[in-house]
């Protein structure tokens, strides 16, 4: 997936979750749009370099996003939350994701389960078997190790995709969590314990009722995201 044009700039200060002050290399200033809900735990520092894009609609209050961010740890995270899903129906589709390939019909954002949910993606297939799959961006990195996490905040939410993926699975419908990992330098993944437990824990119980967990890393730079390659997925306390 190729980004739109990127400018650097320096980080001043994320706030009030979505919004971001940052400084170009002119000393211009400019408050833009920050698309990540989570913490940004250890994918941001002051003074770091981030990438953004700009807008031109006329009816955004804010002139950009920000898309990528220098981490702590000298790493680069894509901050923007929204990209995960594009870059996994790319790679769906070119059958990168090889435990996934050969399906027929691909659709988006699905209504499904008991707790009124929506999937990422449903998948169908020529004998007539249906995935469910739900991506998750992981962008929380450590130092001195290569293993990322998540979650970076405590997630009721992701809690409850689980709990729906594992209802599936005990009806012996395909269900599959998804961890794109779009941050710089990881060679697997690991539920963040230390976090919510409560996610890691709905984790471990959903994977033995049957729900598969894959984790994909990407190629990061401020010109391309490309998911190509799978990681271990590292589930023991």
């Amino acid at each position: 997936m190729l980004f739109p044009v990127l400018e650097q700039a320096r980080l001043l200060r994320r706030y009030k979750r979505f919004l971001a002050d940052i400084e170009l290399p002119s000393g211009e200033q400019l408050t833009i749009h920050c698309p990540n809900t989570g913490s940004m735990l250890n994918c941001m520092r002051e003074g770091g370099q981030v990438w953004f894009s700009r807008s031109n609609d006329p009816k955004r209050k804010l002139p950009g996003t920000w898309e990528i961010s220098e981490t702590p740890q000298g790493r680069l995270a894509c901050v923007n939350t929204g990209r995960a899903n594009a870059v996994v129906e790319e790679a769906l589709r070119a059958g990168v994701i090889r435990e996934l390939a050969g399906f027929t019909l691909l659709k988006r954002e699905v209504a499904y389960g008991e707790e009124r949910s929506r999937i990422d993606f449903y998948l169908e297939f020529a004998d007539g078997s249906k995935a469910y799959v739900e991506v998750k961006s992981v962008t929380l990195g450590y130092p001195d190790t290569p293993v990322a996490a998540f979650p970076d905040a405590v997630t009721q939410r992701g809690a409850k995709h689980l709990r729906e993926l594992a209802a599936l699975a005990r009806q012996g419908i395909r269900a599959v969590q998804l961890y794109c990992v779009n941050l710089t330098g990881i060679e697997a993944v690991r539920p963040a314990q230390e976090i919510d437990a409560a996610y890691a824990q709905a984790l471990r119980a959903a994977v033995a009722q049957g729900v598969e967990v894959l984790a994909y890393g990407t190629r990061l730079d401020a010109r391309q995201l490309v998911l190509d390659r799978p990681l271990p997925v590292l589930l023991s306390p």
